[in-house]
């Protein structure tokens, strides 16, 4: 694509050109002078949230669970709770600590796996993502360190584009209080203006965070989206000071994907409507699957170009990303800890971090202007490709199921599973569950099975994301293959079994749940 015509689609993708009449800009730094916007004496207040924010922060972590406990007595319910961690984490962290954003981006799948439970039990998985987020709040160093403050938007106009220059420079002042001119338009506007920015990287936390921070807001409201989405305003210009301090060009798709959206006339197109059979999504999903990232990238953009509808188109990106789980050899010795021992695919592993990934491109494209949702589609398939180097040939479903499981009825074969993942049996785990899906059984007890052994475990940070993708692309994934996704988490749980998770002793006598 030439300048010009990208310039003209970022302004398409960001909307016509915008002013903000309030505010003053903020000063600009040019060169790769890493500024970050605040001012001076002042800290972001959260209304009727503050009191609860604070508590989030201010609270030892060995304290916390108790004053949970009592504000549920008080008749705070645990989506409020889940709030007020979400933005006291964005208050502290503004998206720039590991630790912190895998706790941000845990909470609304806690919330929904509380939702699945009926008594107490519905407090654990909040409770446990909680304890996490204040314990790492507290290493921080709570409000003295908070990183978010009040940004004034710029009175200047403002384009996608410019917002991607300022973030490219990187001058996070300049991005930051454009981003703040585009928010006070329409958030709508900005988190479209956002995802250009997002697709300059092929890079799980960044696409994830991104998401997390547009979904956290049926928590929050709405009102508090300036404060969660600059939380990846921040990290994507972290990483173009990190790419220009080791003279770096960035990722090809910043090449890869212009090219393809002028080879195939995708920017004033229509988004598809053409439903796919179980043929095309296998043909897709091993396109997707395949080493070649550049030619899954022109699948996925010559599938669009056709009028394939992006659930079809985004159904086989997640079935492309279970397989990496399936095929996963499991971690090498050489990496191997306590926590993740060899032969473990919990955690960072490829096959979840590439599943975590396409369930948030996939999302983004269902809440993005038409153009922006197709150059997610396509960024989506060149991250998930050129993966499956690392993957072994065989995979776990793959092999012969156990003929001795056939003589068991459903109640067994969870028993079955449960025993494996006790072990640490992978293997098992994923026969026991294929067989499970081959004799269509109902999957909701297999689900509570694997959903109360994901809270039990530490997870390594993943558990509730992971588990939430596999509940999306279980739902959205048709009978041919859904299966696939749930064999998956088993395998994942019973990597990750053993491993309790901290805080939830505490919460569990708290709650009174055996």
């Amino acid at each position: 694509m030439n300048r010009s015509s990208r310039r003209a689609f970022l302004a398409q993708v960001g909307g016509a050109m915008l002013t903000a009449g309030v505010g003053s800009q903020l000063s600009s730094s040019l060169g790769v002078n890493l500024l970050w916007a605040e001012e001076a004496g002042s800290r972001l207040s959260f209304g009727p949230l503050e009191s609860l924010v604070g508590l989030m922060q201010d609270t030892p972590a060995d304290q916390l669970l108790p004053q949970l406990a009592a504000q549920m007595k008080l008749g705070v319910d645990l989506r409020t709770l889940l709030a007020a961690g979400a933005l006291a984490n964005a208050r502290t962290f503004g998206g720039g600590d590991y630790i912190g954003f895998h706790t941000f981006m845990a909470l609304v799948p806690a919330g929904e796996m509380a939702r699945q439970f009926s008594g107490p039990e519905a407090a654990l998985p909040v409770f446990k993502v909680l304890y996490r987020n204040t314990n790492r709040i507290q290493a921080f160093g709570g409000q003295k360190a908070e990183v978010l403050h009040p940004v004034a938007p710029t009175a200047d106009a403002v384009t996608a584009q410019s917002f991607r220059d300022a973030a490219h420079q990187p001058d996070v002042n300049a991005a930051e209080s454009q981003f703040a001119a585009l928010m006070h338009e329409s958030s709508s506007q900005a988190y479209n203006a956002l995802q250009t920015l997002i697709e300059d990287e092929e890079d799980v936390h960044r696409v994830v965070l991104s998401w997390r921070a547009w979904n956290t807001l049926d928590l929050t409201g709405s009102e508090h989206a300036h404060a969660l989405l600059r939380q990846s305003v921040r990290y994507c210009c972290k990483v173009e000071q990190q790419i220009k301090s080791r003279n770096g060009q960035g990722n090809a798709i910043r090449t890869v994907l212009p090219k393809l959206l002028d080879q195939y006339h995708l920017h004033d197109k229509p988004v598809g409507t053409k439903p796919a059979d179980d043929k095309w999504i296998a043909e897709l999903a091993q396109a997707c699957y395949s080493p070649n990232r550049d030619q899954a990238a022109e699948a996925v953009a010559a599938a669009l170009a056709d009028g394939m509808s992006l659930a079809a188109i985004g159904e086989a990106l997640s079935v492309a990303a279970t397989q990496l789980v399936l095929n996963d050899p499991g971690r090498e010795e050489r990496w191997a800890s306590a926590e993740k021992p060899a032969g473990c695919v919990h955690g960072d592993s490829t096959g979840v971090h590439a599943s975590d990934a396409a369930n948030a491109w996939r999302n983004i494209a269902a809440v993005c202007q038409p153009q922006q949702a197709m150059a997610s589609l396509i960024v989506a398939a060149h991250h998930t490709a050129g993966q499956s180097q690392k993957m072994s040939a065989d995979a776990f479903a793959a092999k012969p199921a156990d003929e001795s499981l056939a003589k068991l009825d459903a109640n067994q074969l969870l028993a079955e599973t449960e025993t494996a993942i006790r072990a640490n049996d992978q293997a098992r785990a994923v026969a026991v569950v294929q067989h499970f899906g081959e004799r269509q059984l109902a999957p909701q007890p297999l689900f509570q099975l694997l959903l109360k052994n994901s809270i039990a475990a530490d997870g390594a940070l993943h558990a509730e994301k992971y588990y939430h993708t596999v509940m999306e692309s279980f739902g959205k994934t048709r009978p041919a293959y859904r299966w696939r996704h749930i064999t998956a988490l088993a395998r994942v749980v019973a990597s990750e079994a053993g491993h309790p998770a901290p805080g939830m002793e505490q919460a569990r006598e708290l709650l009174g749940v055996s």
